[in-house]
């Protein structure tokens, strides 16, 4: 049901509405829960969510990247917990599983599996890159908006939210998703070699 080939936006159209509605119900049903468990109320909060930024744009790409960091926002409302600040929780909440997104089907020269040691460090390394650059992103926004709260505070939450759940349960559960479950990621250039495809078989 949450399964796709070569991403959402090329799914059938009833298939498409129906991964993307799976996928918001996901997220909050994850993120909700967890926002009674408050550091600095209103702000942030225990966040095991984020264990889904990898999945979602390693798997679906940017759609899944959009669905996230709307899901985050969609959470904020229904939990009373929208400030000015949501605006650049949204902005890193995409660019988080972008960066996955990105590096494992533009940079990496292999495509994306966790079988082996390397691939794993790589996967954690990025990890610790994306969470510091999310950490990066939201902390200005909120020591210029709200100078009262304690941003550097802050800033070590979001990083650790953002580094340790995509590492555990984010590992396990990707290696079930993929080597028993059946899911394929997006393959490593794959819009490249779609416009390839295409031009080969014209030529042909």
């Amino acid at each position: 049901m949450f399964k796709t080939e070569n991403g959402i936006q090329n799914a059938p159209a009833s298939k498409k509405v129906l991964v993307v509605a799976l996928l918001f119900i996901v997220y909050l049903a994850i993120s909700l829960p967890f926002k009674a468990i408050t550091v600095i109320p209103g702000f942030t909060d225990v966040r095991p969510v984020t264990m889904l930024q990898p999945i979602y744009g390693i798997f679906y790409g940017i759609p899944g990247c959009f669905i996230l960091a709307a899901g985050n926002m969609i959470s904020d409302i229904l939990s009373d917990s929208l400030r000015w600040s949501s605006i650049a929780g949204f902005a890193a909440n995409f660019l988080g599983p972008f960066i996955y997104y990105i590096f494992w089907t533009r940079i990496s020269r292999t495509d994306f599996h966790l079988r082996n040691v390397k691939n794993i460090f790589k996967y954690i390394g990025l990890g610790v890159f994306v969470a510091l650059l999310e950490a990066a992103v939201i902390t200005p926004f909120v020591a210029m908006i709200y100078p009262d709260v304690a941003y550097m505070t802050f800033a070590k939450i979001v990083f650790l939210n953002t580094s340790i759940f995509p590492i555990l349960p984010g590992i396990p559960i990707i290696i079930l998703m993929q080597e028993e479950l059946g899911f394929e990621p997006l393959q490593r250039n794959a819009g490249r070699c779609g416009k390839e495809n295409v031009e080969d078989a014209q030529q042909g």
